[in-house]
């Protein structure tokens, strides 16, 4: 019995030396570690020199929407800059470096038409990232985005009347920018910006964030209605953020 033990014994042990050392060999090729996580990319966009006058906006042909305005006239938003010279609705973008495919955004996008407004001037958005535009106005708006002819995102004139349902849509394809204006409200102007990567729109101190960017070299291109475009090259690292921050010159 003792030797029909000791057997076993010998048995076993062979059997876990045996997995043990499959083990050790098919741990580096099948199993992967999870990627070191790296960080978001910050900065602030700043205009060098004054900012060009905006002018204002006569909404007197839409009573219902200048009543909305009467204590703080409105102007164009072409450039719009603080105090201190932080640029307002730029996009920040990877442009050259990025892998991860669709960027899932932490809530859908949306722009609001409001005092025969868009809100927000820029809509930063990812490709076949669905949005929704709202009237939030007592009155009808034909949203018409123009995006290049020829190319995959297609001209679209909706009508909009108050209290109607939100325009749930998407964009198929990256373009730098589509220009919206409304046909029944001629001074409304806006811009979707729409990306293959993880983006950022500037606030208005100028301040924008881009985050979870898993370590790598990347290109980020800053995107500004009057000004055109800037590139950047910045390294991101395991766990730790990167900085990058654009300027301006006024014109």
């Amino acid at each position: 019995m003792k030797t029909l033990n000791g057997h076993k014994l010998a048995v076993i042990l062979g059997v876990a030396v045996v997995l043990g050392f499959v083990v050790m060999i098919s741990l580096p090729y099948g199993v992967k570690a999870a990627p070191p996580s790296g960080g978001g990319v910050t900065g602030t966009i700043k205009l060098d020199g004054a900012a060009p006058h905006q002018k204002p906006i006569d909404m007197s042909k839409e009573p219902t929407c200048a009543a909305q305005h009467k204590d703080h006239p409105i102007t164009t938003e072409g450039v719009v800059a603080g105090a201190d010279g932080g640029l307002a609705n730029v996009v920040v973008y990877v442009s050259e470096g990025w892998t991860g495919g669709d960027v899932t955004p932490a809530a859908e996008p949306e722009v609001t038409q409001k005092g025969c407004q868009y809100l927000p001037h820029v809509l930063g958005l990812g490709v076949n990232e669905h949005f929704k535009v709202v009237n939030a106005d007592q009155t009808s708006h034909n949203i018409h985005p123009m995006p290049a002819p020829g190319g995959q995102n297609h001209e679209w004139n909706k009508s909009q009347p108050p209290g109607a349902q939100p325009i749930d849509t998407s964009w198929p394809a990256q373009e730098v920018a589509i220009h919206v204006k409304c046909n029944i409200h001629p001074w409304m102007s806006g811009y979707m910006v729409v990306v293959k990567g993880p983006y950022g729109v500037s606030d208005d101190k100028g301040s924008y964030k881009i985050d979870n960017l898993p370590p790598g070299n990347y290109t980020l291109t800053a995107w500004q209605e009057t000004y055109g475009t800037q590139t950047q090259k910045i390294t991101v690292a395991a766990g730790k953020p990167a900085t990058a921050n654009f300027t301006f010159k006024a014109k």
